[in-house]
């Protein structure tokens, strides 16, 4: 063989590996845009990168929910799917690459990685039914196909001919025109398949964002108390008295936020002790009379210091009064059921003590946030809020269903992944400004931040610098028991490093432990502190 001849034909096994790594791309590509289409025939969620990612949120470790809310916030559910999107591409290349020496074996891989979205789409807690594979299932077909096809494309046909050595008409040239041609035709249409399930999946989205706008809720019959002369803390830097709905912390596991037509959501109250089982629809809420509560909300997973607590309006209906006219009394007064499971239109179940709840604090159905109906990243049409509980144990987004029970007869979502069962906030003080690592001038600097008890109350914030003794910081009128409160303390800092340190004294004269424990099971303890050098 002479090198000329020698030469074209190391050229393309050197250039076969990467187009086998392509074409593995491709028919992945393909794979996901033709589940995006079926998915708009049955629901988005039942997508398979949706589907797996719920599937590994599910089976993801309590510790590591946490290390991933600490460290990526609100965006830990991008951060998933674009790992999901990363490893689905390293397998498809790996798969492209497979095929071209056993065509068959790479094409069943492509079906295999249908099979295990399909197998998470059915398994989810929210799961419609079989019809909930069908994504996966069609997509993982056409992806296989195609994979099959473009690696026999890069299979010299004399080599599919068995005359090795033997060029057949054409020639290589040839070969890699028809693969070239497949491939962008497949991109193509994969492109456009892709692009039309998200916009029939859009649609559903459209109806619902509609149904939001058409409503006008009913001025509250009971409003909230006007804000007292003096509960604002007019310091730079210190977190508002009400957080705006943008800025409001969002902390749950739904990859895609539901987006719920309002004429279509029910919610349905039945279980032990209920004899008066209902199924209400939204305007069957709005008809009732509506309460008006500033309420601060706090998530476990809020370590000390953190920004996963917010202070908001919130509009709703009592769910007391609407369990008590179902039938239901709580423990204390002889009911059977000491556990209400609220159940989200994603699946999720919170368990909140019925006793708690009936307590005569004010526990919510809520309808609206700071003046507007909900918004969909935070439960819209309707959401439980129930102060001096952390949010995993009442605040359930997005529901739809509320089952009176026992806690030895269900664990919800959490409970089975080592949170506990009863979990009531903990007295929790955090320094807004001076920000950490902060290096203000000598002379007077304001140390401001807030603090929490919810349904207990502030008495007493105290602030430390160094290893000093506590001195007492000025407090803001209290506006109530179940909202943080703000503070201030005018710091005479001198130069040099030094170190800040708070704690919050709640109503019950229980005082903020110093000691440190991390979020899982019930919620972090400890004292805020930040370090500033002064110059």
């Amino acid at each position: 063989m002479t090198d000329e001849k020698q030469e074209p034909r190391d050229i393309r096994r050197r250039t076969r590996r990467p187009a086998g790594a392509l074409s593995g791309a491709v028919a992945g590509f393909a794979a996901l845009a033709t589940a995006e289409l079926a998915s708009a025939a049955v629901r988005p969620e039942a997508g398979p990168v949706i589907a797996v990612g719920g599937a590994a949120i599910d089976r993801t470790p309590a510790s590591v929910k946490d290390w991933a809310i600490r460290n990526f916030g609100t965006d830990d559910k991008l951060v998933l799917q674009c790992g999901i999107l990363t490893v689905l591409a390293l397998f498809a290349l790996a798969l492209g690459i497979t095929a071209l020496r056993f065509r068959r074996t790479g094409a069943a891989g492509v079906l295999l990685f249908g099979a295990a979205g399909a197998a998470a789409a059915l398994g989810r807690p929210d799961s419609g039914g079989p019809a909930d594979a069908l994504p996966s299932v069609v997509g993982a077909v056409v992806g296989a196909v195609l994979l099959y096809v473009l690696a026999g494309r890069l299979v010299p046909r004399a080599a599919r001919s068995g005359a090795e050595g033997a060029l057949a008409p054409g020639g290589p040239g040839r070969d890699r025109r028809r693969f070239v041609v497949t491939a962008s035709a497949a991109v193509a249409a994969s492109a456009g398949a892709g692009a039309l399930g998200r916009a029939l999946n859009g649609t559903r989205s459209r109806d619902a964002v509609a149904s939001r706008d058409r409503i006008v809720l009913p001025a509250p019959a009971s409003p909230a108390p006007a804000v007292p002369e003096g509960a604002r803390v007019r310091v730079a830097g210190i977190g508002p008295l009400l957080t705006p709905n943008r800025s409001f912390y969002r902390v749950d596991t739904a990859l895609v936020v539901p987006k719920v037509d309002v004429a279509s959501w029910r919610l349905r109250v039945h279980g032990r002790g209920v004899g008066r089982p209902r199924t209400l629809s939204f305007d069957d809420l709005l008809r009732r009379g509506l309460v008006e509560r500033d309420i601060t909300l706090t998530c476990v997973s809020n370590e000390v210091g953190g920004p996963y607590v917010g202070n908001a309006r919130w509009t709703g209906v009592r769910l007391a009064d609407l369990l008590a006219e179902c039938g239901v009394a709580p423990p204390s007064e002889g009911g059977p059921a000491d556990q209400l499971v609220a159940r989200s239109v994603d699946g999720m179940t919170l368990g909140s003590p019925v006793e708690d709840v009936m307590d005569g604090r004010d526990a919510l159905l809520a309808v609206g946030m700071n003046g507007e109906p909900l918004p969909f990243a935070h439960g819209f049409p309707v959401r439980m809020v129930v102060p001096g509980l952390y949010g995993f144990v009442s605040a359930c987004k997005w529901i739809e269903d509320i089952e009176l029970t026992t806690f030895d007869s269900y664990d919800p979502y959490w409970v089975k992944r080592g949170w506990a069962r009863r979990a009531p906030v903990r007295t929790q003080s955090r320094i807004d400004t001076p920000k950490p690592f902060a290096r203000p001038r000598a002379g007077t600097v304001m140390v401001a931040g807030v603090a929490w008890a919810q349904h207990r109350g502030i008495d007493k914030v105290e602030v430390r610098v160094d290893d000093g003794p506590w001195q007492q910081a000025d407090l803001a009128a209290e506006h109530s028991r179940d909202t943080w409160r703000q503070w201030s303390f005018p710091w005479k800092a001198t130069r040099g490093g030094h170190t800040l340190t708070v704690r919050a004294t709640d109503r019950t004269g229980r005082v903020q432990t110093a000691r440190r424990t991390r979020t899982v099971p019930d919620g972090a303890s400890g004292r805020h502190s930040v370090v500033v050098t002064v110059g």
